[in-house]
């Protein structure tokens, strides 16, 4: 993949300072570049490298002001840090987008709709009644279930799993070992003590532009009709669970390892950080944001809310509480102080007092 600094220029709407007919086909850092490549400058501290970079091209801000000779191309635009992100993106993209046509073996059941410039690994399953838009990349060993719906320019990577009825949106990526449409935990108690399992019925709604973490598992809803919702621009972080009719709102961010219990809806716009615990039922409002390692276990009815801690509060009411907690040791030897200073005055107390009694 191969192009001028002008070509990119114009993807990026900036200004080339320089030949802008040279050819770029690789990305790199400012400090490590070599002639071919194209890197960013946002960092002030890293500006000492772009008079010394080997890079074709640098990427700055339009105020950029050179304190010494510069060889390079620069491209002036507004952000270059954003500039250098849409790059990355296209080249991700470009090379995401590769692959096409069928590997073998691969198995595609009866009634399947599919778009054009597929890929289809080998050792993938397509069920029967499914329907594959246009520009989609299946890996291999992935699993498509029974009347699954798969939208334009979505990717599933190797072993990424699609129970029936599933259903995904356009431009989504979804990262190896995922599950999707798997059952919930729901089991019912008897008078035995042994638990009877309530079939899981319902399936999942992947909406447009959702990413999807490796080893995440998000389970289908409990009753026939009901789905498990996540919203359009949520990104999931790996080792993720997501339990039965949870929503998710959209453009969410969810980092590693958190749980959210079944039905609990979390708003558009949520930050949760990683190892999160949310109970079941509850719900989170817009932009909702949750420190690691936070523990939920009511709803949150304030937008905007900034919460921290095991059981949850305030992130501000938090550090107040945490500055005393890191004193309780030296609090606690001060009370024991007081305590054997208490003991000697009042030991010299009853002392005065037998005098006086004594007189």
């Amino acid at each position: 993949m191969e192009f001028t600094i002008n070509q990119v220029a114009g993807m990026l709407h900036g200004t080339v300072q320089g030949d802008g007919s040279e050819k770029i086909n690789m990305l790199g850092k400012i400090q490590d570049a070599k002639k071919g490549q194209i890197t960013f400058l946002s960092n002030p501290k890293y500006e000492q490298y772009i008079y010394t970079t080997q890079a074709s091209a640098v990427i700055v801000k339009k105020d950029f002001q050179a304190r010494k000779d510069i060889t390079t191309t620069l491209i002036l635009v507004d952000d270059p840090y954003l500039s250098f992100t849409v790059l990355l993106e296209e080249y991700h993209r470009a090379i995401s987008f590769q692959k096409t046509g069928v590997e073998d073996p691969s198995f595609i059941g009866k009634n399947v709709s599919v778009g054009k410039n597929i890929y289809r690994g080998a050792f993938s399953y397509i069920g029967s009644n499914v329907n594959v838009g246009n520009n989609v990349k299946i890996y291999p060993h992935v699993f498509v279930g029974d009347n699954v719906t798969i939208g334009d320019n979505t990717i599933l990577h190797a072993n990424v799993k699609l129970y029936e009825g599933t259903k995904v949106g356009s431009d989504c990526v979804i990262h190896s070992g995922t599950v999707i449409g798997s059952d919930g935990f729901g089991f019912a108690p008897q008078e035995d003590g042994s638990y009877k399992t309530i079939p899981q019925l319902g399936n999942v709604i992947i909406e447009d532009k959702v990413t999807i973490g490796a080893n995440t598992v998000i389970d289908c809803a409990t009753l026939y009709g009901d789905a498990t919702i996540i919203r359009q621009g949520v990104k999931l972080d790996n080792l993720i669970q997501v339990a039965h009719n949870v929503e998710i709102g959209k453009n969410t961010v969810i980092a590693a390892q958190t749980g959210i219990s079944g039905s609990s809806k979390i708003g558009e716009g949520s930050v949760l950080g990683g190892q999160v615990g949310i109970a079941g039922h509850l719900v989170l409002a817009n932009y909702t944001s949750i420190g690691a390692q936070a523990g939920i276990g009511k709803s949150i009815k304030e937008e905007g809310a900034k919460i921290i801690g095991s059981p949850a509060f305030d992130v501000k009411e938090y550090y107040k509480a945490y500055a005393v907690f890191k004193r309780l040791p030296d609090f606690n030897e001060r009370l024991r102080e007081l305590e054997r200073k208490m003991m000697q005055l009042n030991g010299s107390l009853a002392s005065e007092i037998e005098k006086m009694e004594d007189e």
